[in-house]
């Protein structure tokens, strides 16, 4: 008995309910940002409480879900604490990063992480950067010049984007090593382990313990822990059902763009006329270098 083909119509609505899901998910990371400035606790704080809100969300969907929680095997224990503390160093720099520079000049200094990825992932696969690489770094260097306000670690704006950079090194290494070692789990799988590893390695470094954390402030980590993180990251695994990683890659170029917005409506933000010309920058060349890549790839 052979098995029937999908009608392009149901194709076609799977395609575009994937790409809704798709811009639902990086709505909500670019919204992600916001809570830095919005929880009046320090980053790692904020990153201890989300993380373990975000584990527990996902352990309850897996479980609903009637998924497999247990991984395969010991290595992939190994791993998965490998990654989910590369991930916690992400998350405390990228809400400092925020905290420092503010939300629109923290993403853009993270979003240099296509590129990052570029140089950091030939150690994994023994080649060499190509020139056209060289040139988007080089791109990038210029929108980030134009970020800062003048070269002196003694200036909040300079250091919140180093940190945001720092977390970009982290981010970049964490999506390499689980594309080369534990992409043969679902997103919300990966994430389960993740941020729980994540909540445990910083755990002992929290300031504010529980219940000195006021109810507003856990309103609002119960927020960025269920609909900022374990939702969009549940969004963003179903879209790649349907959707190709070009897709993916590409749309999740607007992350800034929807943070910055947000920050504006929500925070009164105004990015100045520098700001907004090395962001187009650092964008268009996470866009180009995604967008490359992909093809290269055909």
């Amino acid at each position: 008995m052979t098995k029937s083909t999908p009608h392009p119509s149901s194709i076609i609505k799977a395609e575009q309910q994937s790409l809704l899901y798709l811009h639902i998910a990086v709505f909500l990371f670019g919204g992600t940002a916001l809570f830095s400035k919005l929880i009046g606790l320090p980053a790692l704080d904020i990153t201890v409480y989300r993380t373990g809100i975000a584990a527990l969300a996902l352990f309850i969907l897996l479980t609903l879900q009637k998924k497999q929680i247990s991984l395969s095997s010991m290595k992939d224990y190994g791993i998965a604490i490998l990654l989910g503390c590369v991930v916690g160093l992400h998350w405390v720099t990228y809400f400092t990063g925020m905290q420092m520079a503010g939300v629109t000049v923290g993403m853009i200094a993270f979003f240099t992480y296509p590129v990052i990825t570029v140089f950091i992932e030939p150690f994994f696969n023994r080649t060499v950067p190509k020139m056209k690489d060289m040139i988007t770094a080089f791109v990038v260097i210029i929108g980030i010049v134009l970020l800062i306000p003048e070269i002196s670690f003694g200036n909040q704006i300079t250091l919140g984007i180093v940190t945001g950079i720092i977390s970009a090194v982290f981010f970049a290494l964490r999506n390499i090593l689980h594309k080369n070692y534990f992409s043969h789990y679902s997103g919300p799988h990966t994430m389960l382990y993740q941020t729980l590893v994540a909540c445990l390695m910083l755990c002992l470094f929290v300031e504010v313990p529980p219940m000195q954390v006021t109810e507003s402030d856990w309103l609002l980590l119960l927020l960025v822990g269920v609909v900022f993180t374990a939702t969009p990251h549940a969004l963003f695994a179903s879209s790649l059902r349907s959707l190709s990683a070009t897709t993916a890659g590409l749309i999740s170029c607007l992350q800034p763009l929807y943070g910055s917005i947000l920050a504006i409506i929500l925070l009164h933000e105004r990015p100045d006329i520098l700001t907004i010309i090395g962001g187009l920058l650092v964008v268009s060349a996470a866009i180009f270098e995604t967008w490359s890549v992909s093809r290269g790839r055909r």
